[in-house]
């Protein structure tokens, strides 16, 4: 691993920031693709359809007369439907199927993927296209940066960035002034008020943990809500940590508040919040040491030496470090229980 100043390369780092990250965007068949591999997308640009009532129908014949639009056609194509002309012959008559993605030939007739209710997929974010794979995904390179997370839900979305100070969290602080943008909030948090916070127009959240329990039924709330074909804003979580709550770390917060007003995004593969050129990240302080494991997880310090082999509960025995806490007290803890940003 890489040396920091300060500190051994066998401390486990952890990057602050990802440049030009590449992102990958799910699709289901029946989403109808609107880009191409090469091209260049800007923040807001309609990626795909997605249909939020996909249902198998029967197609058009696999082989049509000569001149009719279902020639050439192959699976993961777009087909229009029929209602238009054909050849020579003015078709006075309601469509004979629906437009939706072609998915396999059955009995001389293609099935197509349609459905009456759609979303659109926008990009979160400036980059360049990198792949698309019909009923499988979009793949982008984003042209700026990304804040790695542990995982997140929902999403892409994108919205101004706002801090929400304070170990209260956000229950407090939640307003219908906050509609658009992407909270990063440092206190509590549970699903009763991420679920206020979507219904008021909030974008996003970003918070360092999510109890387990509170991430389930957050993914089961946006299932339901995508069951429901009603058009939804889009909305997501991204997790820093895990599932304990913690405090966010000192050099991401100072990332966030120089941050803070611009317009993000929020990816979840992989869960990333991602930031438009320019960025300065912070500087890194050499010796800075974070604890991410044990029953001082989330406490921060400095680096202050190797410690050797030391043995710990159970009867194991770990190469250690000493640091020092932002209290003053010296600890000693195996090196696997600390992290650094890089």
């Amino acid at each position: 691993m890489s040396e920091v100043a300060g500190v051994p390369g066998s401390v486990p780092s952890r990057p602050l920031v990802v440049p030009a990250p590449t992102t990958w965007f799910e699709l289901a068949p029946g989403d109808r693709i609107l880009v191409g591999a090469g091209e260049p997308v800007t923040a807001g640009l309609g990626l795909a359809e997605r249909r939020r009532d996909p249902r198998l129908e029967v197609g058009p014949p696999t082989v049509p007369d000569e001149g009719d639009a279902a020639s050439g056609l192959a699976p993961g194509d777009w087909w229009a439907g029929d209602g238009h002309e054909s050849g020579a012959m003015l078709r006075r008559r309601r469509p004979r199927t629906s437009a939706g993605e072609v998915l396999m030939a059955e009995a001389g007739r293609w099935q197509v993927i349609g459905g009456e209710h759609s979303e659109m997929l926008e990009a979160p974010a400036a980059g360049i296209v990198r792949e698309v794979i019909a009923g499988r995904g979009i793949g982008i390179s984003l042209a700026g940066y990304g804040i790695p997370g542990a995982f997140a839900a929902g999403g892409p979305t994108r919205g101004r960035l706002e801090l929400v100070p304070g170990e209260a969290g956000l229950r407090g602080s939640l307003d219908v002034g906050r509609s658009g943008s992407i909270l990063v909030v440092g206190g509590r948090l549970d699903l009763e008020t991420i679920s206020r916070a979507r219904a008021m127009g909030v974008r996003g959240i970003v918070v360092p943990g999510l109890a387990g329990k509170d991430l389930r039924d957050l993914v089961a709330s946006e299932a339901r809500q995508r069951a429901s074909l009603q058009a939804i804003a889009p909305f997501a979580v991204l997790v820093l940590d895990g599932t304990f709550r913690r405090p966010i770390p000192t050099p991401l917060v100072r990332l966030f508040e120089s941050l803070e007003g611009r317009e993000v995004g929020i990816v979840s593969d992989p869960p990333l919040l991602v930031v438009d050129p320019p960025l300065e990240p912070p500087a890194l302080v050499a010796d800075w040491i974070r604890i991410r494991h044990g029953e001082l997880a989330g406490r921060e310090g400095r680096w202050r030496g190797v410690a050797g082999r030391r043995r710990f509960l159970a009867g194991v025995h770990l190469e250690a470090g000493t640091v020092e806490l932002d209290d003053g007290a010296l600890v000693v803890l195996p090196l696997a229980d600390l992290e650094r940003f890089s």
